[in-house]
């Protein structure tokens, strides 16, 4: 395990030191005009397609799930229900997201909130050996293997994300 020495460790990182997993903490200066993981991905010099954003959303039983899909995806809703085994999902409104998971925008982790929740990650995550999530600070990303996230969120992989541009699975 690495991490940044002037980076104080996160809940997310002591999760995944607790588990004994591999990862590296890596630190961008944030941009409060630009808190995309579009712009993250470009400030780490990271291709888009390895880091992740992760989505709060609210099913038709009104159970919360997270979603993390590539930085210029677009999160397929429909497909995340099906997943899910829910009706319907929808976006949670921005200022749910605090209380619910105790990480604010542009800092959202699927590791260590407030509460567990179902965590659901984009299938194309398996292509590659590393991804990046945040670390549950803004500017602050974990860089680890997917099958580790997969174990330390206790989650599993789905094809829920697509291309914004085409609309068809990313």
């Amino acid at each position: 395990m690495s991490h940044d020495k002037k980076t104080s460790k996160t809940n997310a990182a002591r999760l995944l030191d607790e588990l004994g997993i591999s990862y590296s903490m890596h630190e961008a200066e944030v941009d409060l005009d630009d808190l995309s993981a579009v712009s993250m991905a470009a400030k780490l010099g990271e291709d888009k397609a390895r880091v992740f954003k992760t989505l709060v959303t609210r099913s038709d039983r009104n159970s919360i799930l997270m979603a993390c899909i590539p930085a210029d995806a677009e999160l397929d809703l429909k497909a995340l229900a099906r997943a899910s085994g829910n009706k319907q999902v929808a976006m949670v409104h921005l200022k749910e997201v605090f209380p619910l998971t105790g990480y604010v925008r542009g800092g959202c982790s699927p590791l260590a909130g407030k509460k567990k929740y179902p965590v659901f990650v984009d299938e194309t995550a398996m292509l590659h050996e590393t991804i990046f999530v945040s670390a549950g600070q803004r500017g602050v990303q974990l860089e680890l293997a997917p099958d580790d996230l997969l174990r330390a969120a206790e989650a599993q992989y789905a094809p829920i994300a697509r291309n914004p541009e085409t609309m068809a699975p990313y």
